[in-house]
């Protein structure tokens, strides 16, 4: 079986005759030669639904000029099983029609098979759970990660100095606070990036 050209010879005998073999077998993409042996014609080309199950038509209808030969392509999906149709061909708006029992076997095809990868059918395990330093990292994208410790630390103590300060109502703990308060500032703009 060749992947060679179905020849239809036009207007060989008389004006939209059409002279064209009843079947064709392939087991790839072919094309369809129309031969215009008279003067220009118009043909169309029709795929029946089993057949269009491997093979297509990129267009339908063709003009071809006399004694001009036009190739037309067909595109195959190669089939598991042998996938057998008809190829209708009209010339002159419906004066000659043709039907040409076309097989395609299973083959090499118009395109290449698809790999896929046994990875595609395991479902993706879920992304864990952040931890508390990467959420702190999220929440603060330009602080390093590693300090979110310091980060904890800092508020803590930052905490404890203001309701020391409102508890007491003493200067001395509320200027301790200050500079609880300042440190904490100070930490922080060093463990900016």
């Amino acid at each position: 079986m060749s992947n060679a050209p179905l020849t239809v010879t036009l207007n060989d005998e008389r004006p939209h005759d059409l002279s064209v073999a009843p079947s064709f077998a392939t087991n790839g993409p072919f094309s369809v030669e129309l031969a215009n042996q008279g003067q220009a014609v118009h043909v169309h080309l029709h795929v029946d639904d089993e057949l269009s199950r491997a093979a297509s038509l990129s267009e339908g209808n063709h003009f071809v000029d006399g004694g001009q030969t036009k190739t037309v392509e067909v595109f195959v999906t190669p089939p598991p099983e042998p996938v057998s149709g008809k190829l209708k061909i009209v010339s002159g708006h419906g004066s000659e029609t043709r039907y040409v029992d076309v097989t395609v076997e299973p083959g090499e095809g118009g395109k290449p098979p698809v790999d896929v990868d046994e990875t595609l059918s395991k479902p993706k395990q879920p992304d864990p759970e952040p931890s508390v330093t990467e959420s702190i990292a999220d929440v603060f994208p330009s602080v390093d990660p590693r300090a979110a410790p310091l980060f904890g630390l800092a508020l803590v103590a930052l905490v404890l100095a203001v309701a020391l300060a409102s508890v007491f109502e003493s200067f001395a703990i509320t200027l301790g606070a200050g500079v609880v308060v300042g440190g904490v500032l100070a930490a922080l703009v060093l463990t900016m990036r």
